[in-house]
């Protein structure tokens, strides 16, 4: 008898994984250009995303976003702060917590990656077919949504 366990199906995390992997593969060059890490990017992006709340973005919120755990966050803010890409500060709502905000340099940088990686996007919808396309980010996110633990509830949006 084998010791192996029969696997039916395909590993899915191992292909999420890959399949992230061949999209940063065109990315990652440019986030490199600009002295830029993953998880840099990935903090303003979501940055980017929430720059129209004035206050910023509760670190916690930015997080999640952002998929970094709290102490890796706190070193990615730091060497963006020190590079001028972002702002800490205190929530106005709650002193103990802290908000941040990308600078007008870190949303300049945001602005010169996104149109770099839309057009990747373009690429990719052109070579998928736009429906296709629409169908990979519609069953990503049903099973993200399935894959939820039945008693959290959604992430409360931020006040504006």
């Amino acid at each position: 008898m084998s010791d192996t366990t029969p696997f039916i199906h395909r590993n899915l995390p191992r292909l999420l994984l890959e399949a992230r992997e061949a999209v940063m593969l065109h990315t990652r060059p440019s986030l490199r250009e600009h002295g830029l890490s993953d998880q840099q990017w990935r903090v303003l992006r979501v940055l980017g995303e929430h720059a129209r709340l004035p206050a910023g973005v509760e670190t916690g919120r930015v997080a999640r976003e952002a998929f970094l755990l709290g102490p890796s966050l706190t070193g990615v803010l730091t060497r963006m702060e020190r590079d001028g890409l972002i702002a800490r500060g205190r929530c106005p709502q709650d002193a103990r917590r802290t908000v941040v905000r990308a600078t007008p340099a870190g949303l300049r940088l945001v602005k010169r990656l996104s149109a770099t990686i839309e057009s990747h996007y373009a690429w990719m919808e052109e070579r998928l077919g736009k429906a296709r396309l629409a169908q990979l980010y519609l069953l990503l996110d049903e099973v993200i949504a399935l894959e939820q633990p039945v008693d959290v509830e959604p992430a409360e949006e931020d006040a504006e």
